[in-house]
């Protein structure tokens, strides 16, 4: 595996090193060993597959707050992604950067997004699936997100959006003040 350090720190271009023969193509998705090596930490706590059925779904904006903040490692299965993750994290060298990137099943890469990042993902092809690995369980009650459209991060998608959750549609704009007064107040909690 080869660790690609991207814009967002602590974000990475995870490529795998596929062995292929006439059955086809085996590669390892996460080896702790390696991630060691590339001085990555990161424990599976949980996995979760997003299937999108149709091309321009858009999922997001989400995060967890501390201390259920969660790293994650999106890998497409089948399909094309345009990943959209914001860096949340008041005390990163790129607080506030928008990185976006490209994601594709034929490419067999993956992306490692830490946690105190949002992330949003918009498909580019019918039928796309997402392979999540996640390092935090899942609560509800530390969840949250911000429109897909929210002119405080003005992302230039590369279509419009025809299938958003309900949810998602509702979730108003990212208030800075707001969340760096939630922020403050959630980060030093312990789990």
């Amino acid at each position: 595996m080869q660790f690609n350090q991207l814009q967002i720190h602590g974000s990475y271009l995870i490529e795998s090193s596929p062995f292929a023969d006439s059955r086809g193509v085996f590669r390892r998705s996460f080896c702790m060993t390696e991630f060691q090596q590339a001085g990555v930490s990161f424990q599976i706590r949980q996995t979760n597959i997003s299937e999108n059925f149709a091309c321009n779904t858009l999922r997001g904006f989400h995060f967890q707050m501390a201390p259920f903040g969660e790293d994650k490692i999106m890998t497409p299965v089948s399909g094309r992604f345009f990943n959209v993750t914001i860096d949340l994290r008041p005390d990163s060298p790129t607080f506030l950067t928008q990185q976006t990137i490209q994601l594709n099943s034929e490419a067999r890469h993956a992306l490692l997004i830490p946690k105190g990042c949002a992330n949003a993902f918009l498909t580019l092809a019918p039928d796309s699936t997402m392979l999540y690995y996640m390092s935090e369980l899942y609560s509800p009650s530390h969840y949250y997100g911000f429109r897909w459209n929210d002119p405080l991060v003005n992302v230039d998608w590369p279509a419009q959006p025809i299938s958003i959750s309900e949810k998602d549609q509702q979730y108003a704009d990212f208030d800075l003040s707001t969340y760096l007064a939630l922020y403050s107040r959630t980060n030093g909690q312990q789990r």
